[in-house]
């Protein structure tokens, strides 16, 4: 079937993508061969907006049939990070060839040498797409994602939270501050106060289409200051979850809040339907948390592999 490539061109291709993502998902059993809806909406929302990790108008391209349904998407996600969407009857050598000449061309970034470069995320088990990336002078490197799985509809263990804290969902606009702040805390616990920069990038979070507050889970330590968070993405229409972020100040780690925040997440994932949830680890220590801790069991496994030319 002949298709036809474009550049994402405005609004109305929003939502468009995410049927497109919320279809495929549902085609590969629910697992993240391609992107759940709530990592585009992230990127849109926090990595475009907040971070100027790129644009929807030039770093999003489409395939598309002859009907104007989507057959592929391509897109980066952090600089130099690409990201392969393909619908499972639409998938071709030709088709993942052509997608990968356009990463090359238009999704790289800066090398030394005034070269340029990116990396491309596979699957390890996807040997077909491995061997065009093999084909075209790309390198399996040591960057790995584990994308993990949990089915939300089996008993959900009870956890005990540290004495004098409480678990509850984030509270109205005044809590912002702390809200940020504790993820600042989280996620550059070496870098000075200094450099923070403040809470209205939050602001952007609220408005992805599936942020819902009372799925914004905070633990709050016994001086009323937030010690752990989890944000909790629910898609009512395929029925799933996704962890993203989770952070504990270190101040306050080694405590089971991590823990405490994300099963009060799985719990409200339970009571609004959810079949799945999804979150991704990188490092030892949270492959642990999510794996034999939370329960997220299953997984697949993503490496990227570079061309630096």
């Amino acid at each position: 079937m002949r298709l036809t490539m474009r550049n994402y061109q405005d609004e109305s291709d929003y939502p468009r993508i995410r049927e497109f993502l919320r279809r495929v998902l549902s085609m590969n059993g629910y697992w993240e061969r391609s992107w759940h809806v709530n990592r585009f909406d992230y990127w849109r929302w926090h990595g475009v907006m907040n971070m100027g990790h790129g644009k929807l108008e030039t770093d999003v391209f489409i395939w598309e049939t002859d009907q104007g349904d989507i057959a592929a998407v391509l897109n980066r996600e952090a600089p130099g990070s690409v990201f392969l969407q393909v619908h499972p009857d639409f998938r071709t050598h030709e088709l993942e060839e052509t997608m990968v000449a356009v990463a090359g061309k238009h999704l790289t970034v800066p090398a030394a040498n005034g070269k340029r470069r990116h990396h491309i995320w596979v699957e390890r088990e996807d040997e077909p797409r491995q061997g065009i990336l093999k084909h075209y002078g790309y390198t399996r490197t040591t960057k790995v994602e584990y994308q993990r799985r949990r089915d939300v509809r089996v008993e959900i263990e009870d956890v005990t939270v540290a004495d004098g804290y409480t678990v509850r969902a984030l509270g109205d606009a005044h809590e912002l501050p702390a809200r940020s702040w504790v993820s600042w805390r989280a996620f550059h616990p070496d870098e000075p106060d200094e450099a923070y920069q403040g809470y209205h990038w939050y602001h952007n979070i609220q408005r992805a289409p599936l942020y819902n507050r009372d799925l914004d889970i905070v633990a709050v330590a016994p001086g009323g200051e937030f010690a752990a968070f989890c944000t909790v993405w629910f898609d009512d229409v395929t029925r799933t979850g996704v962890f993203e972020p989770v952070g504990t100040a270190p101040e306050h780690q080694r405590r089971g809040l991590a823990r405490a925040v994300m099963t009060e997440g799985l719990r409200r994932l339970k009571k609004l339907g959810a079949k799945y949830a999804y979150v991704g680890s990188w490092g030892e220590a949270t492959h642990a948390l999510y794996g034999k801790t939370m329960g997220f069991h299953e997984y697949l496994i993503l490496e990227a592999w570079e061309k630096i030319a």
